[in-house]
């Protein structure tokens, strides 16, 4: 399916103005729509960018990672499957310091393990974690300042109520720690994590961004839940851009926010995305941005 150019100027109600700065600083790319054919989705969820420019993204319902070009031109896929236990339905992808790609899966109607597995670019299966069976969604992301894997966990106990936790682990398998138990984390959803090795974690409940340091200590949190400049509703996906600026896709507000790292507002990139899911920041600065409803990839420029 070919990638459709436009400005979202019209769509947030500016009017008229004169030049053509503010329509470059809006417009966007989309990519896809409802399918299985290539360069069609069926709820896309995670997203990462590659330092030369490749748009990896998992393809949840048609259990497959999607590869794009920057300009939205299709390149490749490749099936998210586990030698015995075939294709998975896949939720969260990143990036590691060496371009291979960890990808969150799990088998719908299996009693088996979750997975995070490690890929090549290609698609060649490298590596696995094997995980508690949660059902819930779960996030991943790479420190690649302490080489570890960072996985959300989002655990039912007998009453139905949730709690939340992110999981630490070394490439090979081994647990390091657990993070988020003492902050009370209820739905921890998305992980990102600067230059600096400082960690992002996105509570889709309580609508907060916990923030710890590279060896685990808590530092602070920043959002709380609400609709006014800086606060969220229902955050979901995170990631960080080079400067070390934080971007959320703030999903029940239909839009996505710039905070620095400390965690003040910055600014609204984008207010009419229906439901905005995972952002990815590129080399160049551009945002990407997967929409669950629409079944689109959105590329801001």
């Amino acid at each position: 399916m070919a990638a459709t150019l436009e400005s979202a100027e019209s769509a947030e109600g500016t009017g008229h103005h004169h030049g053509n700065q503010r329509q470059r600083e809006h417009q966007r790319l989309t990519i896809g729509g409802k399918g299985s054919a290539a360069g069609q989705f069926k709820h896309p969820f995670g997203v990462a960018v590659s330092d030369d420019g490749e748009i990896f993204v998992a393809d949840c319902g048609n259990k497959r990672i999607q590869v794009f070009t920057l300009q939205g031109s299709f390149v490749r896929q490749f099936p998210t499957a586990v030698p015995g236990k075939g294709r998975m339905f896949v939720s969260d992808v990143a990036l590691d310091a060496v371009g291979n790609l960890w990808v969150m899966q799990w088998a719908k109607y299996s009693k088996d393990f979750e997975h995070v597995v490690q890929y090549s670019p290609q698609g060649r299966m490298l590596r696995k974690i094997d995980l508690k069976r949660t059902y819930i969604h779960r996030g991943v992301a790479v420190n690649t300042l302490t080489n570890h894997i960072l996985i959300t966990q989002i655990t039912r106990d007998e009453n139905n109520d949730t709690y939340g936790e992110l999981l630490v682990y070394r490439p090979d398998g081994t647990f390091v720690r657990t993070l988020g138990v003492e902050e009370e984390m209820v739905s921890p959803w998305s992980i990102a994590v600067t230059e600096d090795g400082n960690i992002y974690v996105s509570d889709n409940n309580k609508s907060y961004i916990y923030v710890y340091n590279k060896d685990g200590q808590f530092l602070f949190k920043f959002g709380g839940n609400g609709s006014g400049e800086g606060q969220l509703k229902y955050p979901r996906g995170i990631c960080a851009d080079k400067a070390g600026n934080i971007v959320v896709a703030d999903a029940s507000n239909s839009r996505v926010e710039m905070f620095d790292k400390n965690g003040g507002f910055l600014k609204h990139i984008t207010t009419d995305i229906e439901t905005p899911w995972i952002p990815a920041m590129t080399m160049q600065g551009q945002l990407v941005v997967t929409d669950d409803v629409k079944n689109t990839v959105e590329i801001f420029h």
